[in-house]
């Protein structure tokens, strides 16, 4: 008897033929539908990541983000290592998917600069939990891109502005639910020049105690993401370069710089 398709544990969102679908993830191809539960193994992929038009892998009512979460990323930014958790927002209208286009904000700043991260996915409500408890909420992980008017940032004293243009986070390319967060290797480059080399075993707060300590401020729904922080190495972005976050076992989100008017 033939055995019934398992869906495994790396998936993608995107348009196929005009509709938002979810797709199951085999290296790079998009191999069937989610929702296709009858399917057999299929003989042939559906199509390429590359040849879709992908969308964020989760829809976030809340995306919570976490600064200075290395320790040289600190130093770099000349700032201490927090004593807790450093809690931040940006607004769901900065989240855009792997290939779509980082809109540099030319009206407003002359230094926007990237920060590739890990991004946790929650996979259902979670509010005051423990940190025994926390990973029991995780759905999955994606990579995060926390583009930063770091000119802003600084002048104002707090981070809204400087982190929350549109198009400032960059999500993708898929969720991947099958890999242990707790020492992956995260490389960031632009324009295939190596500028972020680091492990997320050197994050100062580990995952559990940050969905526990931002559970304890706010709910987080199914889909919400929380940015880990970034390590040191972040840099300037111009219009026309290419940034890519690559994590381990994940996969590369890629986005381009345009020239906002």
């Amino acid at each position: 008897m033939e055995e019934a398709f398992t869906i495994p544990a790396r998936t993608a969102r995107f348009l196929w033929h005009n509709e938002i679908e979810t797709g199951i993830v085999e290296g790079d191809s998009i191999i069937a539908l989610v929702d296709d539960m009858t399917l057999r193994t299929p003989s042939r992929p559906l199509a390429k990541l590359n040849e879709v038009k992908l969308l964020p892998p989760c829809e976030p009512r809340s995306i919570v983000c976490i600064g200075r979460n290395y320790r040289e990323h600190a130093a770099q930014m000349q700032a201490e290592v927090p004593t807790e958790p450093l809690i931040f927002l940006k607004p769901i209208t900065s989240l855009i998917a792997s290939g779509d286009a980082i809109v540099y904000p030319t009206w407003a700043s002359e230094k926007v600069e990237f920060e590739g991260e890990l991004a946790v996915v929650i996979g259902r409500t979670c509010y005051r939990v423990s940190e025994d408890e926390a990973m029991d909420y995780v759905l999955g992980y994606t990579c995060a891109n926390d583009v930063t008017a770091r000119d802003l940032q600084r002048k104002d004293g707090q981070w809204t502005r400087g982190k929350g243009f549109n198009t400032f986070c960059p999500l993708g390319p898929v969720l991947a639910e099958d890999v242990d967060p707790s020492d992956l290797l995260l490389t960031t480059r632009v324009n295939g020049e190596v500028k972020q080399h680091a492990r997320t075993s050197e994050l100062v707060f580990p995952i559990p105690r940050l969905i526990s300590h931002i559970s304890q401020v706010m709910t987080l729904h199914h889909g919400d993401v929380i940015l880990t922080g970034s390590p040191a190495g972040v840099g300037p972005l111009a219009p026309g370069d290419v940034v890519e976050v690559e994590i381990e076992g994940i996969g590369t989100l890629r986005n381009s710089v345009v020239a906002g008017e």
